[in-house]
């Protein structure tokens, strides 16, 4: 049975995916990286934050980009800082999908792929995230246990989680 092309798993289907660093990024990848960060933590979440935080330029970035002729949407995104003097883990953050591509599971499969190429970069070492809490079910599922109190940032209930 053919599924039409509307579907959830369709639709996931056609993402392309592209894992770059910073410096590889085009300045229309940033422009789009920074919108959808804009729109979905300040807007939509009401949170009035710096998110231009500086580690940007050190991080590795995943973007997922719906299909388009000219300019593809911006779907999905997570940004991925390595082990530096004063953190010994991987730490992914910025997690997001954009309205439009909600409820396909793009969620998951952005974790699923950032976490296969973080275990076959850097093998063995430690990943953390910094949850709103009521996604500690989501990340969870990935092997992701929490390692501090909730507490609140911006507004909203976040707990650190940690996979070894």
């Amino acid at each position: 049975m053919n599924e039409p092309k509307h579907t959830a798993a369709a639709r996931l289907a056609e993402i392309e995916w592209r894992w770059k660093a910073f410096d590889e990024l085009t300045s229309a990848e940033v422009y789009a990286m920074l919108a959808a960060r804009s729109a979905v933590f300040v807007i939509e979440q009401h949170c009035l934050y710096g998110d231009i935080d500086g580690l940007d330029t050190d991080a590795w970035h995943l973007l997922a980009y719906g299909p388009g002729a000219t300019r593809p949407p911006l779907a999905g995104y997570l940004r991925v800082l390595l082990p530096d003097a004063d953190d010994a883990d991987i730490r992914i953050g910025r997690v997001l999908t954009t309205a439009d591509f909600r409820g396909i599971g793009l969620g998951n499969a952005m974790l699923e792929r950032a976490l296969e190429h973080i275990r076959a970069q850097w093998p063995r070492t430690p990943v953390r995230l910094h949850a709103q809490a009521h996604l500690q079910g989501f990340y969870g599922a990935f092997g992701f246990a929490p390692v501090s109190e909730i507490h609140e940032e911006d507004g909203i209930p976040h707990v650190w989680m940690r996979s070894a």
